[in-house]
This record gives C-alpha cells, structure tokens and sequence, in this order.
C-alpha cells in the first residue's frame, strides 16, 4: 500500500470547509488493487489506525501520548485492497463518547443540511465529509448510537453492523461489548457495496423479510412533528415487506427507559475498565461534558451489577426470538431533529436520553441497523430505522436499497 504526500482533488479543502478534518489528517491512501469499490473515495474516522500515523480519538492528550501504527486497522486494508481510495482523517467525540459531535478541542464538523445544527457524534466528522461531498463513503464506529445518529441528523445512509461481524482490530475500543464498525454513505448502493466487502456472509437461513414490528413505545419516545414525518415512509415499508405487527416492544424487562439505564450502566462501566488506569494515571484533559461521563463511569464501575447483564441477556433472547423467522422491526433513528448548536444543557440532555432509548436497542441485543433518510421536518432531515435479526447484515442492506428506490422516488 502507498501512502502518497498529496491527494488527486480538493478533498482535504473541503474537509477544513467542513470543519471535518483531524489534526494532521492530510492523509491520502491509495488503492492496494482494482476491485469493486474502484474509484470510491473514503474518510477514515481518527479512531482507525493509519500506518505511520497517531490516532488520535478526537483527544490532544491522547494523540501526544500514543505511538504511530505499525499498519492499517484491518476495515481500513480490505477497503483499499477493493479499490476505494483514502482521502483523509476526519474529527471524532473524545474517545468517541459523545452522540452531539461538538469536539471541545477540535470543533464541530458542519451539518450541511442543517447549518445552524449540530452534526451528531461521535462520528462527526465522517457523517460531515460524506454529506458535505469530501467523499462517496466513511468509515466511523457504533457504540451505543455513533453511526446511526449522525446519518439521520445530516440527512445520510448509515449503518451499525451486528456486534461481532466486522473485524475492529486496529481501532480504539470503547466499550467492547457494544463496539462496532459501521459507515456512512450518500446512497444505499453504496452503502451496500461497502458492506460487500467488509461484511461476512450472512449467518443462518436465507428468510424473506416478511413480518414488520411497529414498537408503538419506540415511536412515541419521537417527536409528534419527527414521527409524523416518517410515516409516510413507514406505510410503505409494510407495503413493500409485509404486514404489521403492532405491539409494544418493552413490555418485558421494564420498559424501554429501563432498557436504556441497562445499556448505559453496562457500557460504562466497560468504558472504564477499559480507560480508566489511563485517565487515573495520565489525567488527560477533556471537555466538561466528556469529563463528566467519565467521572460517571468511574462511578458505574464501583457498582455491584444488580441484575443489568441477565436483562440484556432477557433482552436479546427476546428480540433473537421476535425477529426470526423474516421479522424488520421499523423505528425512528433519532428522537427528534438535530439539536441547534446553541441548545441548552437540559435541551442537550433530554435529546440524548431520548435518543439513547433508541439505539440502546440494537445495541443491547447486539443487533444490525440500518437509518435511510425519507424525510424532513423545519427543513432538518430525519431517518427510519430497520433492524434484523443479528447476523442478517447483508440481507438487510439489501433491502434498504430496494426500499430507497421507493422511499425517495
């Protein structure tokens, strides 16, 4: 692989337009060999290693205090061996733990399709570089809402692959449970190019999407203006998939607000165990907001685990069961538009607690999610969200291509 001094176009220009590009992420890298993704260009999210360079996770202190990779994170290699061609790092949250995407140190990558909005973390800058034109498709990370957050709010596809089927090596971990590597891009047949070459085969039998959950609890953490907006786009996707089932999805396990105080307890408490002796040791400076929630996984990791991980294990025995046999379950991605930079701290929070009752689904069970951009509401856009049974990655993408044709014709 050779990594070469400048790119082929303005890239990087428009990445600092953007406000998406990482410190020092003039990087371009060009393709190992012709495959299917010749003539794709892609931004690397600052969490990937890049051969020779220091990721560096959206943190001065970390990119000081870390070493240069000996080689590529393994999703980035394989994206250059099918053609694609790497056009630069682009910013992230502090270590990635964050769904706003306003970086303390770095700043906030431009929503292109909401200016005066913000763009979603903790894949900030990826969502910004491919909606903003810099590229045809990003790499970014999913842990409890990263990839898919970001696509709604700027108007994208995205994608959270079942945990486990993308190999991360080479990437920073936040919560190993949770983690995955997902990607953005402007179409869903690009999308799904992607994930022909980063996904594996689908696992079990090869079953007709058929049933379509309508989690009524789901769709009413929304916005009333957000879900009315998505209708439409819902109405058809029971049309072209199959009938409806309506039901409320939790109904066991407490609720969904249980289901996210679940999530948010286990995952931080494995954000700790995971950074916690760096930050004891090297006490990295970070933004009030981010250093507020490692204070409160610190905390969560002093806490005796009181029955959180056997209500994941309920949680994701239930879901594995309901989406069997051809079940889509249908949700809004986010809870409402995006936030306006200028929101307050409780408007910030109620979006996220909100928002995370969504994404801790997929997350929880471990489950593969995919948002496609149908709509708009005070001309900010809005994402529909369709999740399989896990393992189902590439059925899926499969059919957020056939629906988009309709959705958006």
């Amino acid at each position: 692989m050779t990594q070469v001094t400048a790119p082929k176009h303005d890239a990087w220009q428009i990445l600092k337009e953007l406000g998406a590009l990482a410190p020092q992420g003039e990087i371009a890298l060009e393709p190992a060999n012709s495959g299917p993704l010749t003539g794709l260009t892609f931004a690397i999210k600052d969490l990937f290693d890049v051969a020779g360079e220091v990721a560096g996770c959206g943190n001065p202190d970390w990119k000081r205090m870390h070493q240069p990779a000996a080689r590529h994170a393994v999703s980035v290699e394989r994206l250059l061996g099918a053609g694609a061609c790497a056009i630069g790092k682009v910013i992230t949250d502090e270590l990635a733990f964050s769904l706003n995407g306003q970086n303390f140190h770095y700043g906030t990558p431009r929503n292109s399709s909401a200016p005066d909005r913000i763009p979603g973390g903790s894949s900030a800058g990826s969502a910004s570089a491919v909606a903003g034109g810099a590229c045809d498709f990003a790499l970014g990370t999913d842990t409890g809402g990263s990839v898919r957050i970001p696509a709604a709010l700027n108007g994208i596809y995205g994608i959270r692959p079942s945990h486990g089927v993308v190999d991360d090596r080479g990437v920073m971990p936040l919560a190993r449970s949770h983690d995955t590597v997902g990607w953005f891009a402007r179409s869903a047949d690009v999308l799904a190019k992607v994930g022909d070459v980063l996904l594996p085969r689908d696992t079990g039998e090869d079953v007709a999407f058929s049933d379509v959950y309508i989690a009524r609890d789901a769709w009413a953490l929304a916005d009333p203006a957000v879900a009315a907006a998505l209708v439409p786009a819902r109405d058809q996707i029971i049309a072209g998939v199959g009938p409806a089932i309506d039901m409320t999805l939790g109904a066991d396990c407490g609720g969904l607000t249980n289901w996210r105080m679940t999530f948010r307890f286990l995952q931080m408490r494995e954000i700790w165990a995971e950074h916690g002796a760096w930050i004891e040791r090297e006490k990295p400076r970070f933004g009030p907001e981010i250093a507020e929630r490692f204070a409160m996984s610190k905390e969560a990791a002093a806490k005796t685990d009181t029955g959180q991980a056997e209500t994941r294990r309920l949680i994701t025995a239930r879901l594995d069961d309901m989406l069997a046999e051809g079940g889509l379950l249908v949700i809004p991605t986010a809870a409402d538009i995006a936030p306006l930079k200028s929101m307050s701290a409780a408007d910030s929070a109620g979006f996220r607690d909100r928002t995370l009752t969504l994404t801790c689904i997929a997350g929880l069970a471990r489950l593969p999610q995919v948002t496609l951009p149908v709509a708009k509401v005070n001309g900010a856009p809005v994402g529909i969200s369709l999740i399989a049974r896990h393992g189902r990655d590439r059925a899926l993408l499969a059919l957020a291509e056939r629906l988009a044709s309709q959705l958006l014709s």
